[in-house]
């Protein structure tokens, strides 16, 4: 697909933002420091101050527990393992390239569109979280993946993808170029799939250096890497926020974040990959670009890393999610400015109530 021209495409909304891409946004105010135009749906004044002052939020119960177990199973169904027999984690399987070997590590389950995956994005409670994170009511959410990390040994192993001095660190990294003059604003998203054990590793960060990022950067080297932070942990800790399963973490792109790897002996990490941003309804190559991949099933192309099941695709296996009013102004199948129907767009296989 054709790269637009930079910040191109405005948001429908009353407060502005703009994208070429719809993943990171220039906006006049930053997301850490907007005033709400909006009444806080989900979130308490407690969890937007939080929110805005160390880089994250947790909302309980985004999704049913029951939903997120369901979610799991599918996850394992998917992948063709056996959760009660850890040796099929680990057996042989054909990788295309480096990115796919080191997605296995990583625990990267390549699915997109399956009922279930839609179910949670299109949850009221879900959406509400993101409306008011961003102030914002005309969103699209993130045609995104799941993520099933085992014990990472044997073929799992992160020894065996090569370390980096720069760059990207699955550690402890940032979802945007930090150095630029105007910082982009980007939000993502994950809803645990089973309730979190330190052992089991999983989504960490640094709120402290987002709490102090500007008066930190003003110390820094103008060399300095863009995304990988260079901090003391003991003066900028790193922490891992506690989960059970339905809930849902949403973080913002300066917050440096990370996934630990998993030490346990035979325990497994379990997330929905989920965000929402403004929705960029001019952009209409990207509009038709989204719908096309629900429709067909086709694995979705904002994100290169997204790169479809190796022995099986999901085209084959399933069809079209079903979509309610909700999910389908968040796909971009209808505008945010055309009145609601009543009916879905399909009957869902398995809707799970918001």
């Amino acid at each position: 697909m054709p790269t637009p021209e930079p910040y191109l495409y405005r948001a429908p909304s009353e407060r502005p933002y703009f994208s070429s891409d719809g993943e990171a946004y220039l906006a006049r105010t930053p997301l850490r420091e907007i005033r709400k135009t909006r009444e806080l749906r989900v979130l308490s004044e407690e969890d937007f101050a939080f929110w805005q002052n160390y880089g994250y939020v947790v909302v309980r119960e985004a999704i049913p527990a029951e939903a997120a177990r369901r979610l799991l199973d599918f996850t394992w169904d998917f992948q063709g393992l056996d959760p009660s027999r850890p040796d099929t984690w680990y057996e042989d399987r054909p990788f295309r390239d480096d990115l796919d070997r080191e997605l296995h590590v990583y625990g990267f389950v390549e699915a997109y569109h399956h009922q279930l995956i839609w179910d949670s994005r299109q949850t009221q409670r879900v959406y509400d979280a993101f409306v008011d994170v961003w102030d914002c009511e005309e969103l699209w959410v993130t045609l995104d993946r799941l993520n099933l990390n085992p014990p990472n040994v044997k073929n799992r192993d992160r020894a065996l993808i090569a370390p980096t001095d720069k760059g990207f660190d699955i550690e402890l990294h940032w979802d945007v170029d930090t150095t630029l003059g105007v910082l982009p604003q980007r939000v993502q998203g994950i809803i645990a799939l089973n309730d979190t054990r330190p052992e089991l590793g999983g989504f960490q960060c640094s709120p402290e250096l987002f709490h102090r990022f500007e008066p930190w950067k003003t110390g820094q080297s103008a060399d300095r890497d863009p995304i990988r932070p260079d901090v003391d942990r003991d003066e900028f800790p790193v922490v891992r926020p506690e989960l059970r399963a339905g809930d849902l973490l949403i973080w913002n792109g300066l917050l440096a974040h990370g996934v630990a790897r998993n030490t346990s002996a035979d325990g497994v990490r379990a997330v929905q990959y989920l965000s929402m941003m403004p929705a960029l309804e001019s952009h209409e190559e990207l509009r038709r670009s989204r719908i096309e991949s629900w429709r067909t099933l086709a694995t979705p192309d904002w994100n290169g890393t997204l790169v479809g099941d190796v022995t099986r695709h999901e085209s084959l296996r399933y069809g079209p999610a079903g979509l309610n009013g909700l999910g389908e102004r968040l796909l971009g199948l209808k505008s945010w400015h055309e009145p609601a129907t009543e009916r879905s767009t399909e009957e869902p296989a398995c809707a799970v109530s918001a």
